[in-house]
């Protein structure tokens, strides 16, 4: 390592290589079968039905064209040969907790980011272990060896450098993304490939001449600001400079609230459908904001249209709820007042905010409502067992208005939580 990064923070981004993919393969190789991560494969979605999206892909699948994120119909189009797994939520999380785990025996402080992402806080071990790239090399050979699957290492001195290196060539690798490496290793980058610029953002940005991560660097903050607005001009510009001192966490602060959102694979005109992928959404933010322990107190909706302007309602309730009925009803009044009932949708979601964690329940004046409120929060977490034992799709929940993105709508929706949780 040079000397002038000798007085730098070090900080180890660790993320698993098409994670959910990889784990299914180890399983299976473990058990005697063929390696899937050497053939066109895919997890997500379902085959037969042509419905949900892709979650994770194998190398071959991708050099035909097959992308994280898009409808299964669209990925057979492309593949016809594709093979595809069902998720295995279940799979995942004891893989998750495997690595890191492996992480823990090198780290002072390891700082869960997702399930398949982690850093690791270095900083003050070069008398243990001298030089930094050989020990991130052993960590990625040591998950290889033991359990099966690979991962990517970025070192860098600080989370936002170690995770732009994490995301160099892949698969199996360790990149190095420090200070003085910026001007050769950032800079020439693309700008849409900055940690949290998405499409729109990196669309606005070439418009205006910027290309690359280094033309947003060397732009004044004031210009960058006046593009992009005040926090989000500062908090980029920031980023092509490399400039990040958030901390290596060994607990994450609690959520200041939960959402979840649904882009659909077909525009919805259809009030029925609509409410069947709200009900489906409702259900899967509140299982999260339950398992948190946490109630809310403000319930949000937003749509947007086939112009993909986006709208939004929401509403304070009289007292917390985490009940997935409760959420769902409101969330069907606010879509009332959006929707004209006529504009085709291409993505619907819900929030929850203002959320506490020591609620008292208050009584209601009305003869069996609170009784009836205790029995839908019994049969809640009932599911919720249940979908934690045998796995998301263990139980679906039933609605006068049909709910038909099961698969399609759910994975959907639980890709885009995971991106949010990685932006947030």
């Amino acid at each position: 390592m040079p000397d002038e990064e000798k007085s730098e923070r070090l900080i180890f981004h660790v993320d698993v290589n098409s994670a959910f993919l990889s784990w299914e393969a180890a399983k299976r190789v473990s058990a005697g079968e063929p390696d899937i991560r050497l053939i066109p494969s895919a997890v997500g979605g379902d085959r037969e039905k042509r419905t949900g999206v892709i979650l994770a892909k194998s190398i071959p699948a991708k050099k035909f064209g097959v992308k994280t994120g898009e409808p299964v119909a669209m990925a057979l189009r492309k593949c016809p040969q594709l093979q595809l797994f069902r998720p295995d939520f279940r799979l995942y999380e004891r893989n998750s907790r495997a690595f890191m785990e492996i992480c823990r025996l090198y780290a002072p402080v390891v700082e869960k980011f997702s399930i398949d992402e982690c850093f690791l806080d270095m900083s003050g071990t070069q008398a243990i272990y001298p030089d930094p790239v050989a020990v991130a090399h052993e960590i990625k050979d040591r998950i290889r060896d033991e359990l099966g699957f690979t991962v990517n290492i970025g070192v860098g001195s600080n989370k936002l450098l170690a995770k732009m290196a994490s995301d160099f060539e892949k698969p199996d690798k360790v990149h190095t993304l420090f200070s003085s490496e910026i001007e050769t290793k950032l800079w020439p980058l693309p700008v849409g490939e900055l940690f949290t610029v998405g499409h729109a953002t990196a669309e606005r940005l070439e418009r205006n001449g910027i290309h690359t991560v280094g033309e947003l660097a060397r732009l004044g903050t004031a210009q960058a600001q006046a593009l992009l607005g005040q926090k989000w001009g500062k908090l980029l510009h920031d980023y092509a400079n490399g400039i990040n001192d958030s901390p290596v966490s060994e607990q994450r602060e609690e959520a200041k609230g939960y959402s979840v959102s649904a882009t659909l694979e077909e525009d919805v005109a259809d009030a029925q459908r609509a409410k069947g992928i709200l009900l489906a959404l409702s259900d899967s933010v509140s299982a999260r904001m339950r398992a948190d322990g946490a109630q809310s107190l403000c319930i949000g909706v937003t749509i947007r249209a086939n112009d993909f302007r986006d709208r939004s309602h929401q509403r304070k309730l009289g007292e917390p709820t985490d009940v997935t009925s409760a959420i769902y009803k409101v969330a069907t009044e606010l879509f009332d007042e959006l929707w004209d009932g006529k504009t085709p949708l291409r993505l619907l979601g819900v929030s929850l905010g203002d959320l506490t964690r020591d609620a008292a329940e208050q009584v209601s004046l009305f003869e069996g409502q609170s009784e009836r409120r205790e029995k839908e929060r019994r049969l809640d977490r009932a599911v919720d067992a249940l979908r934690g034992r045998f796995g998301a799709d263990a139980v679906v929940r039933g609605t006068n208005y049909r709910s038909d993105i099961r698969v399609g709508g759910k994975y959907r929706a639980q890709l885009e939580e995971k991106k949010k949780d990685k932006e947030g």
